[in-house]
């Protein structure tokens, strides 16, 4: 197994982030930590931290960088992730990038890489209002849907350029059958320097 594998995985609304993030995982061996699955976990089981996140959500807001960062330290100091990771919606500010980078470098550790799967709004917007339809979410109109991937746009696209400068982002075309993206995946990783143990 590949140990110490430090992956984040980032991309718009529809981009099939979660299925190529638990592919992934399974693939280097190591867990998927998504904001959004902690969140929604908390929220369920009505701990303190779900009350308090439920009650920003509900107010279409979104969590706060010093909850979301306590959160994501929390999880990356388990066991389980101190032989590798992958990150699926954190982060999504610059002041969440530099949590992260001070977590990672208490354990002398830093990313990987950090993968962008690509994707044509066009071909997000009907593949989500596609899944809109299927799901019955009637509020998930094209209108709300290019106000998201907008949204998503102003406020990754620095971090993008940030990694970029790192040398760590690996550009992939997110469009097509799922295996096929997840051997494009691979395969540009692999070429990057990080491969699977799958």
């Amino acid at each position: 197994m590949t140990s110490g594998t430090r992956l984040l995985l980032i991309g718009p609304p529809g981009a099939g982030k979660g299925t190529q993030a638990s592919r992934l995982a399974s693939a280097f061996g190591v867990p998927t930590i998504s904001t959004g699955d902690i969140f929604r976990a908390n929220v369920a089981n009505e701990t303190q931290l779900g009350l308090k996140v439920k009650a920003i959500l509900d107010a279409g807001e979104y969590v706060p960088d010093d909850i979301t960062n306590a959160i994501v330290a929390d999880r990356l100091r388990e066991p389980d992730a101190s032989a590798g990771f992958l990150l699926d919606g954190y982060p999504r500010t610059p002041e969440q990038v530099a949590e992260l980078d001070r977590v990672l470098a208490e354990e002398h550790n830093g990313l990987d890489a950090v993968v962008q799967l690509d994707a044509n709004t066009d071909e997000v917007v009907s593949r989500l209002v596609k899944r809109a339809e299927e799901q019955g979410r009637a509020d998930d109109t094209d209108e709300v849907i290019r106000h998201r991937l907008s949204l998503y746009e102003q406020q990754t696209a620095p971090l993008i350029e940030h990694f970029a400068q790192r040398g760590l982002l690996v550009r992939v075309d997110g469009l097509g059958a799922v295996d096929e993206v997840t051997e494009r995946i691979l395969s540009a990783l692999a070429e990057f320097g990080v491969a699977a143990s799958r």
